[in-house]
């Protein structure tokens, strides 16, 4: 496995982070069980999560299960650096009442409580803000966070879904204060969703944040889709169905496959080393339901793409350019 700094901070985490959004959902606790000892024995020590995952009548559930790993002991919880979120309400259907949701005080510490619960654990180690709260002042926040620090109940603060100008406000309120700041953005970014090098990449480089991509095969489309419709009849479904309807999107996808043919490349394992690749960025997100999905992301860890790759990535998938550049002069 092959580590990095999480931003400008000491905490080293491995270059791929284990998502477990499909942990309950669609895998169940078992085998979830069974993917989280096979991605720690490979010796990938980050793991993420969300208060809010399990979704619907079932919010909690993933850490839940999480917890219940924890709970075996032989180590589990001291080599995990986790990370889950807040947010989003955790009211059932029915019951929403006020100040279950969002980055209130309030809502903060009892998010916190509830999550140590789940998990098992007496500390998170990183604590992220699951979407920015226009109704919310980060003076607010951060003394929320330096409450939870003082009492060892986080370590450090981390952003998700934040555009560059909400992470300077953050930081910079959080300079005046002295603390920290946040310490990763964790963002939609992949070969097909290049707009965070616009300004969250830029702005999370110039503060020293870890990037964290989510949906790095841009859910499903960028992991041979195409060429698994045509050999196995297996169509695409969600969101990367409603992309290839598109027919100038199923051209661009058509391509990149035919370039990772050529090459002999898998595309999901490419879609990884990609993003490897990449200025600022810690280490994707990936989310298997399954062992063999695992391997096959460790995998794109001892992927190198050459010259002549990148440069038909890039032809393929243009970014945006540099930030004023793109949009000015």
């Amino acid at each position: 496995m092959k580590y990095t700094q999480l931003g400008r901070t000491g905490l080293k985490v491995s270059r791929l982070v284990l998502g477990t959004m499909n942990f309950g959902p669609q895998t169940d606790e078992p085998t979830s069980h069974g993917i989280l000892d096979a991605a720690l024995d490979a010796g990938l020590n980050f793991v993420d999560t969300a208060n809010v995952y399990g979704w619907g009548e079932n919010k909690g559930r993933t850490e839940e299960i999480i917890g219940t790993w924890f709970a075996q002991g032989g180590g589990r919880r001291e080599k995990t650096v986790l990370a889950t979120k807040v947010y989003a309400s955790m009211s059932r259907e029915g019951e929403t009442w006020p100040n279950e949701d969002r980055l209130s005080a309030l809502n903060i510490r009892r998010a916190v409580e509830a999550s140590l619960k789940r998990l098992q654990t007496d500390h998170i180690d990183v604590y992220q803000f699951h979407h920015i709260d226009r109704r919310t002042p980060f003076e607010e926040i951060w003394q929320a966070v330096d409450v939870l620090i003082q009492q060892g109940k986080i370590l450090y603060a981390g952003s998700s879904n934040f555009p560059g100008y909400k992470i300077a406000q953050a930081n910079e309120t959080a300079a005046r204060r002295g603390m920290v700041g946040l310490v990763s953005e964790q963002c939609l970014y992949n070969l097909a969703e290049r707009r965070a090098e616009m300004e969250v990449i830029p702005a999370a480089q110039e503060y020293g944040l870890g990037v964290i991509p989510w949906s790095p095969l841009h859910g499903g489309l960028l992991g041979g889709v195409i060429k698994k419709e045509v050999e196995g009849g297996r169509r695409a479904s969600g969101r990367s169905a409603d992309a290839l309807a598109n027919s100038s999107v199923r051209a661009q996808v058509q391509a990149y496959e035919d370039l990772l043919d050529k090459h002999g490349l898998e595309p999901g394992e490419t879609a990884l080393a990609w993003l490897l690749t990449r200025p600022g960025v810690t280490g994707p997100i990936v989310g298997p339901r399954t062992a063999e999905q695992l391997d096959s992301a460790l995998r794109a860890l001892e992927l190198e793409l050459g010259e002549e790759v990148l440069a038909g990535l890039d032809e393929i998938f243009p970014g945006p350019g540099p930030s004023p550049e793109a949009f000015a002069w």
